[in-house]
Protein backbone atom coordinates (compact mmCIF):
# COMPACT_ATOMS: atom_id res chain seq x y z
CA UNK A 1 0.00 0.00 0.00
CA UNK A 2 1.36 3.38 -1.01
CA UNK A 3 1.81 5.99 1.69
CA UNK A 4 0.27 9.47 1.64
CA UNK A 5 -2.09 10.99 -0.87
CA UNK A 6 -1.92 9.85 -4.50
CA UNK A 7 -2.08 13.35 -5.98
CA UNK A 8 -2.36 12.34 -9.64
CA UNK A 9 -5.14 9.81 -9.01
CA UNK A 10 -6.92 12.26 -6.74
CA UNK A 11 -6.69 14.99 -9.38
CA UNK A 12 -8.24 12.75 -12.06
CA UNK A 13 -10.93 11.63 -9.63
CA UNK A 14 -11.81 15.20 -8.69
CA UNK A 15 -11.96 16.19 -12.37
CA UNK A 16 -14.55 13.54 -13.18
CA UNK A 17 -16.42 14.16 -9.93
CA UNK A 18 -16.71 17.89 -10.71
CA UNK A 19 -17.73 17.11 -14.30
CA UNK A 20 -20.61 14.85 -13.28
CA UNK A 21 -21.64 17.31 -10.57
CA UNK A 22 -21.99 20.04 -13.19
CA UNK A 23 -23.92 17.59 -15.40
CA UNK A 24 -26.15 16.80 -12.44
CA UNK A 25 -27.18 20.43 -12.01
CA UNK A 26 -27.50 21.06 -15.76
CA UNK A 27 -29.76 18.01 -16.04
CA UNK A 28 -32.57 20.13 -14.59
CA UNK A 29 -32.79 21.77 -18.05
CA UNK A 30 -32.46 18.52 -20.02
CA UNK A 31 -35.72 17.42 -21.66
CA UNK A 32 -37.55 19.92 -19.45
CA UNK A 33 -41.34 19.88 -19.70
CA UNK A 34 -43.67 22.86 -19.48
CA UNK A 35 -45.16 21.52 -16.24
CA UNK A 36 -42.21 20.90 -13.95
CA UNK A 37 -43.79 20.79 -10.51
CA UNK A 38 -45.06 17.22 -10.43
CA UNK A 39 -43.71 13.85 -9.36
CA UNK A 40 -44.03 12.63 -12.95
CA UNK A 41 -41.43 15.23 -13.94
CA UNK A 42 -39.11 15.31 -10.92
CA UNK A 43 -39.39 11.68 -9.85
CA UNK A 44 -39.93 9.91 -13.20
CA UNK A 45 -38.26 12.21 -15.71
CA UNK A 46 -41.61 12.92 -17.37
CA UNK A 47 -42.06 9.20 -18.20
CA UNK A 48 -40.31 10.04 -21.47
CA UNK A 49 -37.11 7.95 -21.67
CA UNK A 50 -36.51 5.77 -24.71
CA UNK A 51 -34.66 2.47 -25.06
CA UNK A 52 -31.07 3.66 -24.74
CA UNK A 53 -31.63 6.20 -21.97
CA UNK A 54 -33.59 3.57 -20.04
CA UNK A 55 -30.83 1.02 -20.63
CA UNK A 56 -28.17 3.34 -19.25
CA UNK A 57 -30.47 4.39 -16.40
CA UNK A 58 -31.32 0.81 -15.41
CA UNK A 59 -27.66 -0.15 -15.75
CA UNK A 60 -26.67 2.79 -13.59
CA UNK A 61 -29.45 1.83 -11.22
CA UNK A 62 -28.68 -1.88 -10.83
CA UNK A 63 -24.90 -2.09 -11.35
CA UNK A 64 -23.53 -0.09 -8.48
CA UNK A 65 -20.79 -0.03 -5.87
CA UNK A 66 -22.21 -3.47 -5.06
CA UNK A 67 -20.84 -4.56 -8.44
CA UNK A 68 -17.49 -2.82 -8.36
CA UNK A 69 -16.64 -3.16 -4.67
CA UNK A 70 -18.84 -5.57 -2.71
CA UNK A 71 -18.98 -8.58 -5.07
CA UNK A 72 -15.21 -8.73 -5.82
CA UNK A 73 -14.59 -8.08 -2.09
CA UNK A 74 -16.75 -11.10 -1.20
CA UNK A 75 -14.75 -13.23 -3.65
CA UNK A 76 -11.49 -11.82 -2.27
CA UNK A 77 -12.59 -12.84 1.23
CA UNK A 78 -14.36 -16.16 0.63
CA UNK A 79 -13.83 -17.29 -2.94
CA UNK A 80 -16.43 -18.63 -5.36
CA UNK A 81 -19.30 -18.22 -2.89
CA UNK A 82 -19.32 -14.56 -3.92
CA UNK A 83 -20.17 -15.53 -7.49
CA UNK A 84 -23.83 -16.02 -6.51
CA UNK A 85 -24.37 -12.49 -7.88
CA UNK A 86 -23.63 -13.65 -11.44
CA UNK A 87 -26.32 -16.36 -11.79
CA UNK A 88 -28.90 -14.21 -10.05
CA UNK A 89 -28.51 -11.43 -12.63
CA UNK A 90 -29.01 -14.08 -15.31
CA UNK A 91 -32.16 -15.42 -13.64
CA UNK A 92 -33.72 -12.02 -13.15
CA UNK A 93 -34.26 -10.93 -16.77
CA UNK A 94 -36.63 -13.70 -17.90
CA UNK A 95 -38.48 -13.11 -14.63
CA UNK A 96 -38.98 -9.39 -15.15
CA UNK A 97 -39.94 -9.89 -18.80
CA UNK A 98 -43.13 -11.53 -17.53
CA UNK A 99 -44.32 -8.79 -15.18
CA UNK A 100 -42.62 -5.41 -15.75
CA UNK A 101 -44.51 -4.61 -18.99
CA UNK A 102 -47.78 -5.31 -17.13
CA UNK A 103 -46.72 -3.01 -14.29
CA UNK A 104 -45.73 -0.25 -16.74
CA UNK A 105 -49.09 -0.49 -18.54
CA UNK A 106 -51.31 -0.35 -15.46
CA UNK A 107 -49.17 2.37 -13.87
CA UNK A 108 -49.35 4.42 -17.06
CA UNK A 109 -53.12 4.08 -17.35
CA UNK A 110 -53.76 5.12 -13.74
CA UNK A 111 -50.88 7.53 -13.14
CA UNK A 112 -49.19 5.30 -10.53
CA UNK A 113 -45.76 6.58 -9.49
CA UNK A 114 -44.83 3.82 -7.00
CA UNK A 115 -45.49 0.14 -6.39
CA UNK A 116 -47.57 1.14 -3.37
CA UNK A 117 -49.83 3.18 -5.66
CA UNK A 118 -50.52 0.00 -7.62
CA UNK A 119 -51.05 -2.14 -4.51
CA UNK A 120 -53.53 0.39 -3.10
CA UNK A 121 -55.44 0.54 -6.39
CA UNK A 122 -55.41 -3.21 -6.97
CA UNK A 123 -56.43 -4.36 -3.50
CA UNK A 124 -58.23 -1.27 -2.23
CA UNK A 125 -56.10 -1.21 0.92
CA UNK A 126 -54.22 1.79 2.25
CA UNK A 127 -52.84 -0.39 5.06
CA UNK A 128 -51.22 -2.82 2.63
CA UNK A 129 -50.00 0.11 0.54
CA UNK A 130 -48.43 1.65 3.66
CA UNK A 131 -46.68 -1.62 4.51
CA UNK A 132 -45.17 -1.82 1.01
CA UNK A 133 -44.07 1.84 1.17
CA UNK A 134 -42.40 1.52 4.59
CA UNK A 135 -40.65 -1.66 3.48
CA UNK A 136 -39.35 0.03 0.34
CA UNK A 137 -37.95 2.97 2.30
CA UNK A 138 -36.36 0.71 4.92
CA UNK A 139 -34.79 -1.64 2.35
CA UNK A 140 -33.40 1.24 0.31
CA UNK A 141 -31.35 2.76 3.14
CA UNK A 142 -28.74 -0.05 3.51
CA UNK A 143 -28.50 -0.18 -0.31
CA UNK A 144 -27.67 3.55 -0.42
CA UNK A 145 -25.26 2.91 2.45
CA UNK A 146 -23.44 0.38 0.27
CA UNK A 147 -22.91 3.08 -2.35
CA UNK A 148 -21.43 5.40 0.26
CA UNK A 149 -19.14 2.58 1.44
CA UNK A 150 -17.85 2.31 -2.15
CA UNK A 151 -17.04 6.03 -2.26
CA UNK A 152 -15.39 5.82 1.16
CA UNK A 153 -13.23 2.86 0.04
CA UNK A 154 -11.92 4.82 -2.95
CA UNK A 155 -11.16 7.88 -0.81
CA UNK A 156 -9.36 5.75 1.77
CA UNK A 157 -7.10 4.14 -0.83
CA UNK A 158 -6.25 7.53 -2.33
CA UNK A 159 -5.15 8.63 1.16
CA UNK A 160 -7.93 11.18 1.64
CA UNK A 161 -9.50 11.51 5.08
CA UNK A 162 -6.70 10.33 7.32
CA UNK A 163 -5.87 7.02 8.95
CA UNK A 164 -7.69 4.82 11.43
CA UNK A 165 -6.61 6.96 14.39
CA UNK A 166 -7.90 10.18 12.83
CA UNK A 167 -10.87 11.98 14.40
CA UNK A 168 -14.03 10.41 12.92
CA UNK A 169 -15.28 13.73 11.55
CA UNK A 170 -12.03 14.44 9.71
CA UNK A 171 -11.86 10.87 8.44
CA UNK A 172 -15.43 10.95 7.09
CA UNK A 173 -15.37 14.59 5.90
CA UNK A 174 -14.67 13.74 2.22
CA UNK A 175 -17.56 11.26 2.31
CA UNK A 176 -19.82 13.89 3.85
CA UNK A 177 -18.85 16.35 1.09
CA UNK A 178 -19.64 13.77 -1.62
CA UNK A 179 -22.92 13.07 0.18
CA UNK A 180 -23.75 16.79 0.21
CA UNK A 181 -23.06 17.19 -3.51
CA UNK A 182 -25.20 14.14 -4.31
CA UNK A 183 -28.03 15.51 -2.19
CA UNK A 184 -27.84 18.95 -3.84
CA UNK A 185 -28.08 17.90 -7.49
CA UNK A 186 -30.69 15.22 -6.73
CA UNK A 187 -32.83 17.88 -5.05
CA UNK A 188 -32.37 20.21 -8.01
CA UNK A 189 -32.73 17.90 -11.00
CA UNK A 190 -34.57 14.79 -9.84
CA UNK A 191 -34.32 11.64 -11.97
CA UNK A 192 -32.90 13.51 -14.95
CA UNK A 193 -29.57 13.94 -13.11
CA UNK A 194 -28.70 10.23 -12.69
CA UNK A 195 -30.15 9.48 -16.16
CA UNK A 196 -27.71 11.92 -17.76
CA UNK A 197 -24.73 10.99 -15.57
CA UNK A 198 -25.32 7.27 -16.24
CA UNK A 199 -23.87 7.72 -19.74
CA UNK A 200 -20.54 8.84 -18.25
CA UNK A 201 -20.64 6.23 -15.51
CA UNK A 202 -21.21 3.25 -17.81
CA UNK A 203 -18.63 4.44 -20.33
CA UNK A 204 -15.98 4.72 -17.61
CA UNK A 205 -16.88 1.32 -16.18
CA UNK A 206 -16.62 -0.46 -19.52
CA UNK A 207 -13.25 1.20 -20.23
CA UNK A 208 -11.89 0.20 -16.81
CA UNK A 209 -13.14 -3.39 -17.11
CA UNK A 210 -11.71 -3.81 -20.61
CA UNK A 211 -8.31 -2.56 -19.46
CA UNK A 212 -8.33 -4.44 -16.14
CA UNK A 213 -9.31 -7.82 -17.56
CA UNK A 214 -6.42 -7.66 -20.07
CA UNK A 215 -3.73 -5.54 -18.42
CA UNK A 216 -3.75 -6.97 -14.88
CA UNK A 217 -3.59 -10.69 -15.86
CA UNK A 218 -0.66 -9.92 -18.16
CA UNK A 219 1.20 -8.29 -15.27
CA UNK A 220 0.34 -11.21 -12.97
CA UNK A 221 1.47 -13.95 -15.38
CA UNK A 222 -1.91 -15.03 -16.75
CA UNK A 223 -5.07 -16.58 -15.34
CA UNK A 224 -3.36 -19.92 -14.59
CA UNK A 225 -1.12 -18.20 -12.05
CA UNK A 226 -3.99 -16.08 -10.72
CA UNK A 227 -6.19 -19.11 -9.95
CA UNK A 228 -3.25 -21.10 -8.55
CA UNK A 229 -2.33 -18.34 -6.11
CA UNK A 230 -5.98 -17.81 -5.16
CA UNK A 231 -6.38 -21.55 -4.50
CA UNK A 232 -3.33 -21.54 -2.23
CA UNK A 233 -4.64 -18.55 -0.31
CA UNK A 234 -8.08 -20.07 0.19
CA UNK A 235 -6.60 -23.29 1.56
CA UNK A 236 -5.16 -21.36 4.50
CA UNK A 237 -7.03 -21.31 7.81
CA UNK A 238 -9.13 -18.32 8.76
CA UNK A 239 -7.96 -17.32 12.28
CA UNK A 240 -11.46 -16.13 13.22
CA UNK A 241 -13.45 -19.22 12.20
CA UNK A 242 -10.72 -21.88 12.31
CA UNK A 243 -11.86 -23.10 8.88
CA UNK A 244 -10.34 -22.70 5.40
CA UNK A 245 -10.57 -19.13 4.19
CA UNK A 246 -12.60 -20.06 1.10
CA UNK A 247 -12.61 -22.12 -2.09
CA UNK A 248 -12.38 -21.72 -5.85
CA UNK A 249 -15.65 -23.68 -6.14
CA UNK A 250 -18.51 -23.78 -3.60
CA UNK A 251 -18.17 -26.71 -1.21
CA UNK A 252 -21.07 -29.16 -0.89
CA UNK A 253 -21.93 -27.75 2.53
CA UNK A 254 -22.43 -24.27 1.05
CA UNK A 255 -24.48 -25.20 -2.02
CA UNK A 256 -27.84 -24.46 -0.38
CA UNK A 257 -26.53 -21.08 0.71
CA UNK A 258 -25.28 -20.34 -2.80
CA UNK A 259 -28.53 -21.42 -4.47
CA UNK A 260 -30.84 -19.60 -2.06
CA UNK A 261 -28.77 -16.41 -2.24
CA UNK A 262 -28.97 -16.45 -6.04
CA UNK A 263 -32.70 -17.23 -6.21
CA UNK A 264 -33.69 -14.87 -3.39
CA UNK A 265 -31.64 -12.02 -4.83
CA UNK A 266 -33.16 -12.56 -8.29
CA UNK A 267 -36.69 -12.38 -6.87
CA UNK A 268 -35.84 -9.28 -4.83
CA UNK A 269 -33.96 -7.13 -7.35
CA UNK A 270 -36.93 -5.61 -9.16
CA UNK A 271 -38.95 -5.24 -5.97
CA UNK A 272 -36.65 -2.38 -4.95
CA UNK A 273 -38.26 1.06 -5.42
CA UNK A 274 -35.34 2.35 -7.50
CA UNK A 275 -35.71 -0.49 -10.02
CA UNK A 276 -39.39 0.33 -10.45
CA UNK A 277 -38.71 4.07 -10.67
CA UNK A 278 -36.27 3.55 -13.55
CA UNK A 279 -38.78 1.23 -15.23
CA UNK A 280 -41.74 3.63 -14.98
CA UNK A 281 -39.65 6.47 -16.41
CA UNK A 282 -39.68 4.79 -19.84
CA UNK A 283 -42.08 6.07 -22.47
CA UNK A 284 -43.75 2.78 -23.42
CA UNK A 285 -43.86 -0.92 -22.59
CA UNK A 286 -41.86 -1.86 -25.68
CA UNK A 287 -38.90 -0.02 -24.12
CA UNK A 288 -39.17 -2.37 -21.13
CA UNK A 289 -39.28 -5.48 -23.31
CA UNK A 290 -36.26 -4.39 -25.33
CA UNK A 291 -34.31 -3.63 -22.18
CA UNK A 292 -34.90 -7.08 -20.71
CA UNK A 293 -33.18 -8.49 -23.79
CA UNK A 294 -30.12 -6.21 -23.77
CA UNK A 295 -29.54 -5.73 -20.03
CA UNK A 296 -27.84 -9.16 -19.75
CA UNK A 297 -24.79 -7.44 -21.29
CA UNK A 298 -24.26 -6.07 -17.80
CA UNK A 299 -24.18 -9.63 -16.45
CA UNK A 300 -21.15 -10.28 -18.64
CA UNK A 301 -19.56 -7.20 -17.12
CA UNK A 302 -20.35 -8.45 -13.61
CA UNK A 303 -18.72 -11.82 -14.28
CA UNK A 304 -15.53 -10.11 -15.44
CA UNK A 305 -15.58 -7.75 -12.46
CA UNK A 306 -15.95 -10.65 -10.05
CA UNK A 307 -12.63 -12.05 -11.27
CA UNK A 308 -10.92 -8.99 -9.84
CA UNK A 309 -11.30 -10.57 -6.41
CA UNK A 310 -9.00 -13.43 -7.48
CA UNK A 311 -6.61 -10.94 -9.08
CA UNK A 312 -6.34 -8.99 -5.83
CA UNK A 313 -5.24 -12.17 -4.04
CA UNK A 314 -2.72 -13.05 -6.75
CA UNK A 315 -1.34 -9.49 -6.66
CA UNK A 316 -0.66 -9.81 -2.94
CA UNK A 317 -3.15 -7.16 -1.86
CA UNK A 318 -3.36 -7.12 1.94
CA UNK A 319 -6.19 -5.14 3.51
CA UNK A 320 -8.02 -5.49 6.82
CA UNK A 321 -11.25 -4.28 5.23
CA UNK A 322 -12.21 -6.38 2.18
CA UNK A 323 -14.01 -3.41 0.59
CA UNK A 324 -10.60 -1.82 -0.01
CA UNK A 325 -9.29 -4.82 -1.98
CA UNK A 326 -10.27 -3.73 -5.50
CA UNK A 327 -9.46 -0.02 -5.10
CA UNK A 328 -6.09 -1.09 -3.66
CA UNK A 329 -5.56 -3.48 -6.60
CA UNK A 330 -6.10 -0.57 -9.00
CA UNK A 331 -3.76 1.62 -6.96
CA UNK A 332 -1.01 -1.02 -7.05
CA UNK A 333 -1.37 -2.20 -10.65
CA UNK A 334 -2.32 0.85 -12.71
CA UNK A 335 -0.40 4.03 -13.47
CA UNK A 336 -1.61 6.80 -11.19
CA UNK A 337 -3.56 8.60 -13.91
CA UNK A 338 -5.53 5.49 -14.89
CA UNK A 339 -6.02 4.54 -11.25
CA UNK A 340 -7.77 7.91 -10.98
CA UNK A 341 -10.04 6.95 -13.90
CA UNK A 342 -10.85 3.64 -12.20
CA UNK A 343 -11.57 5.38 -8.90
CA UNK A 344 -13.84 7.83 -10.71
CA UNK A 345 -15.73 4.90 -12.27
CA UNK A 346 -16.33 3.44 -8.80
CA UNK A 347 -17.26 6.80 -7.28
CA UNK A 348 -19.67 7.78 -10.06
CA UNK A 349 -20.93 4.19 -10.12
CA UNK A 350 -22.00 4.78 -6.53
CA UNK A 351 -23.45 8.27 -6.98
CA UNK A 352 -25.85 7.40 -9.82
CA UNK A 353 -27.75 4.59 -8.05
CA UNK A 354 -27.67 6.43 -4.73
CA UNK A 355 -29.48 9.34 -6.40
CA UNK A 356 -32.12 7.07 -7.98
CA UNK A 357 -32.63 5.19 -4.72
CA UNK A 358 -33.19 8.33 -2.71
CA UNK A 359 -35.67 9.63 -5.30
CA UNK A 360 -37.58 6.34 -5.29
CA UNK A 361 -37.80 6.23 -1.49
CA UNK A 362 -38.92 9.87 -1.42
CA UNK A 363 -41.68 9.13 -3.95
CA UNK A 364 -42.94 6.32 -1.71
CA UNK A 365 -43.13 8.62 1.29
CA UNK A 366 -44.84 11.41 -0.59
CA UNK A 367 -47.47 9.38 -2.45
CA UNK A 368 -48.21 6.65 0.06
CA UNK A 369 -47.64 8.25 3.46
CA UNK A 370 -47.85 12.04 3.09
CA UNK A 371 -50.69 12.16 0.56
CA UNK A 372 -52.60 9.09 1.78
CA UNK A 373 -52.46 9.82 5.51
CA UNK A 374 -51.24 13.37 6.17
CA UNK A 375 -52.46 15.70 3.40
CA UNK A 376 -54.87 14.00 0.98
CA UNK A 377 -55.48 17.26 -0.88
CA UNK A 378 -51.79 17.92 -1.59
CA UNK A 379 -51.18 19.62 -4.94
CA UNK A 380 -48.63 18.25 -7.45
CA UNK A 381 -46.27 21.11 -6.50
CA UNK A 382 -46.56 20.24 -2.80
CA UNK A 383 -45.92 16.58 -3.55
CA UNK A 384 -42.77 17.46 -5.45
CA UNK A 385 -41.51 19.73 -2.67
CA UNK A 386 -42.04 17.04 -0.03
CA UNK A 387 -40.29 14.43 -2.20
CA UNK A 388 -37.28 16.69 -2.62
CA UNK A 389 -36.97 17.17 1.13
CA UNK A 390 -37.46 13.49 1.94
CA UNK A 391 -34.80 12.52 -0.62
CA UNK A 392 -32.34 14.37 1.62
CA UNK A 393 -33.55 12.63 4.79
CA UNK A 394 -33.24 9.18 3.19
CA UNK A 395 -29.56 9.84 2.51
CA UNK A 396 -29.10 10.79 6.17
CA UNK A 397 -30.67 7.46 7.14
CA UNK A 398 -28.20 5.69 4.85
CA UNK A 399 -25.32 7.48 6.59
CA UNK A 400 -26.51 5.96 9.87
CA UNK A 401 -26.00 2.48 8.38
CA UNK A 402 -22.53 3.44 7.16
CA UNK A 403 -21.40 4.87 10.48
CA UNK A 404 -22.89 2.19 12.75
CA UNK A 405 -22.71 -1.18 10.93
CA UNK A 406 -19.77 -3.47 10.15
CA UNK A 407 -18.43 -2.43 6.73
CA UNK A 408 -15.89 -5.25 6.30
CA UNK A 409 -18.50 -7.41 4.52
CA UNK A 410 -20.53 -4.62 2.91
CA UNK A 411 -22.36 -7.00 0.58
CA UNK A 412 -24.53 -7.77 3.61
CA UNK A 413 -25.97 -4.25 3.32
CA UNK A 414 -27.58 -5.23 0.04
CA UNK A 415 -28.58 -8.68 1.26
CA UNK A 416 -30.19 -7.18 4.37
CA UNK A 417 -32.28 -4.89 2.19
CA UNK A 418 -33.18 -7.92 0.09
CA UNK A 419 -34.59 -9.73 3.13
CA UNK A 420 -37.07 -6.90 3.64
CA UNK A 421 -37.98 -5.96 0.10
CA UNK A 422 -38.63 -9.59 -0.90
CA UNK A 423 -41.64 -9.57 1.43
CA UNK A 424 -43.45 -7.23 -0.98
CA UNK A 425 -43.27 -9.77 -3.84
CA UNK A 426 -46.68 -11.44 -3.23
CA UNK A 427 -48.49 -8.08 -3.18
CA UNK A 428 -46.77 -6.66 -6.25
CA UNK A 429 -46.11 -9.57 -8.61
CA UNK A 430 -49.04 -11.61 -7.33
CA UNK A 431 -51.31 -8.61 -7.79
CA UNK A 432 -50.19 -8.12 -11.39
CA UNK A 433 -51.54 -11.54 -12.36
CA UNK A 434 -54.40 -12.29 -9.98
CA UNK A 435 -56.84 -10.69 -7.57
CA UNK A 436 -57.27 -13.98 -5.65
CA UNK A 437 -55.10 -13.06 -2.65
CA UNK A 438 -57.02 -11.35 0.13
CA UNK A 439 -55.64 -7.97 1.20
CA UNK A 440 -55.64 -8.89 4.90
CA UNK A 441 -53.87 -12.17 4.15
CA UNK A 442 -51.20 -10.32 2.17
CA UNK A 443 -50.70 -7.93 5.08
CA UNK A 444 -50.40 -10.79 7.58
CA UNK A 445 -47.96 -12.70 5.35
CA UNK A 446 -45.89 -9.54 4.95
CA UNK A 447 -45.77 -9.05 8.74
CA UNK A 448 -44.68 -12.66 9.38
CA UNK A 449 -41.93 -12.44 6.75
CA UNK A 450 -40.68 -9.09 8.04
CA UNK A 451 -40.59 -10.16 11.70
CA UNK A 452 -38.91 -13.50 11.01
CA UNK A 453 -36.41 -12.02 8.53
CA UNK A 454 -35.42 -9.13 10.79
CA UNK A 455 -35.03 -11.27 13.93
CA UNK A 456 -33.06 -13.94 12.07
CA UNK A 457 -30.72 -11.32 10.56
CA UNK A 458 -30.35 -9.59 13.93
CA UNK A 459 -29.10 -12.86 15.41
CA UNK A 460 -26.23 -13.26 12.93
CA UNK A 461 -22.82 -12.13 14.21
CA UNK A 462 -20.16 -10.74 11.89
CA UNK A 463 -17.76 -13.44 10.61
CA UNK A 464 -14.87 -10.96 10.55
CA UNK A 465 -15.60 -8.62 13.46
CA UNK A 466 -16.44 -10.38 16.76
CA UNK A 467 -17.47 -7.07 18.32
CA UNK A 468 -20.29 -6.73 15.76
CA UNK A 469 -22.82 -9.11 17.32
CA UNK A 470 -25.87 -8.29 15.20
CA UNK A 471 -26.79 -7.95 11.52
CA UNK A 472 -23.44 -9.48 10.61
CA UNK A 473 -24.75 -11.62 7.77
CA UNK A 474 -27.80 -12.75 5.83
CA UNK A 475 -27.63 -16.55 6.09
CA UNK A 476 -29.09 -18.77 8.79
CA UNK A 477 -30.20 -22.37 9.24
CA UNK A 478 -33.38 -23.14 7.27
CA UNK A 479 -36.04 -24.42 9.70
CA UNK A 480 -36.89 -28.07 9.08
CA UNK A 481 -34.01 -28.61 6.65
CA UNK A 482 -30.93 -27.86 8.74
CA UNK A 483 -28.98 -26.38 5.83
CA UNK A 484 -27.73 -22.79 5.84
CA UNK A 485 -29.66 -20.56 3.46
CA UNK A 486 -30.57 -16.97 2.64
CA UNK A 487 -32.83 -15.59 5.35
CA UNK A 488 -34.77 -13.51 2.82
CA UNK A 489 -35.92 -16.58 0.85
CA UNK A 490 -36.95 -18.46 4.00
CA UNK A 491 -38.95 -15.43 5.16
CA UNK A 492 -40.53 -15.19 1.70
CA UNK A 493 -41.68 -18.84 1.84
CA UNK A 494 -43.24 -18.23 5.27
CA UNK A 495 -44.88 -15.09 3.86
CA UNK A 496 -46.45 -17.00 0.95
CA UNK A 497 -47.67 -19.89 3.14
CA UNK A 498 -49.37 -17.52 5.59
CA UNK A 499 -50.89 -15.51 2.73
CA UNK A 500 -52.36 -18.57 0.97
CA UNK A 501 -53.75 -20.17 4.15
CA UNK A 502 -55.34 -16.95 5.39
CA UNK A 503 -56.77 -16.18 1.95
CA UNK A 504 -58.66 -19.47 1.99
CA UNK A 505 -59.88 -18.75 5.53
CA UNK A 506 -60.92 -15.14 4.87
CA UNK A 507 -62.74 -16.03 1.66
CA UNK A 508 -64.59 -18.78 3.49
CA UNK A 509 -65.61 -16.19 6.09
CA UNK A 510 -66.60 -13.76 3.30
CA UNK A 511 -64.37 -11.01 4.72
CA UNK A 512 -64.61 -7.70 2.77
CA UNK A 513 -62.06 -7.80 -0.03
CA UNK A 514 -61.68 -4.14 -1.04
CA UNK A 515 -62.30 -2.55 -4.42
CA UNK A 516 -60.09 -3.19 -7.46
CA UNK A 517 -59.85 0.02 -9.52
CA UNK A 518 -58.04 -1.69 -12.40
CA UNK A 519 -59.40 -3.63 -15.38
CA UNK A 520 -57.94 -6.48 -17.46
CA UNK A 521 -57.19 -4.20 -20.42
CA UNK A 522 -55.09 -1.90 -18.19
CA UNK A 523 -52.36 -4.55 -18.00
CA UNK A 524 -51.87 -4.92 -21.73
CA UNK A 525 -51.98 -1.30 -22.95
CA UNK A 526 -49.59 -1.06 -25.91
CA UNK A 527 -47.06 1.59 -26.93
CA UNK A 528 -49.72 3.47 -28.84
CA UNK A 529 -51.27 4.51 -25.54
CA UNK A 530 -48.08 6.33 -24.46
CA UNK A 531 -48.65 9.77 -23.07
CA UNK A 532 -52.34 9.22 -22.26
CA UNK A 533 -53.52 8.48 -18.75
CA UNK A 534 -57.06 7.21 -18.55
CA UNK A 535 -59.17 7.44 -15.44
CA UNK A 536 -61.45 4.39 -15.39
CA UNK A 537 -64.34 3.66 -13.04
CA UNK A 538 -63.58 0.98 -10.44
CA UNK A 539 -64.06 -2.61 -11.45
CA UNK A 540 -66.06 -4.96 -9.30
CA UNK A 541 -64.32 -5.99 -6.09
CA UNK A 542 -62.70 -9.37 -6.36
CA UNK A 543 -62.27 -9.31 -10.14
CA UNK A 544 -59.56 -11.77 -11.16
CA UNK A 545 -57.33 -11.50 -14.20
Amino acid sequence: MKDGVNGVALGVFVFFFVAVTVMGFLAARWRRAETEHSLDEWGLGGRSFGTWITWFLLGGDLYTAYTFVAVPAAIYAAGAAGFFAVPYTILVYPLIFTFLPRLWSVSHRHGYVTTSDFVRGRFGSKGLSLAVALTGILATMPYIALQLVGIQAVLDVMGVGGGENTNWFVKDLPLLIAFGVLAAYTYSSGLRAPALIAFVKDTLIYIVIAVAIIYIPIKLGGFDDIFAKAGQAFSQTNPVTGKPRGALAPAEATQWTYATLALGSALALFMYPHSITATLSSKNRDVIRRNTTILPLYSLMLGLLALLGFMAIAAGVKVTNGQLAIPQLFEDMFPSWFAGVAFAAIGIGALVPAAIMSIAAANLFTRNIYKDFIKPDATPAQETKVSKLVSLLVKVGALVFVLTMDKTVAINFQLLGGIWILQTFPSLVGGLFTRWFHRWALLAGWAVGMVYGTLAAYGVASPTNPSQKHFGGSNAEIPGIGEMGYIGLTAFVLNVVVTVVLTFALKALKAPDGVDETRPEDYTADAGDAGVQVELPPATAGTSH
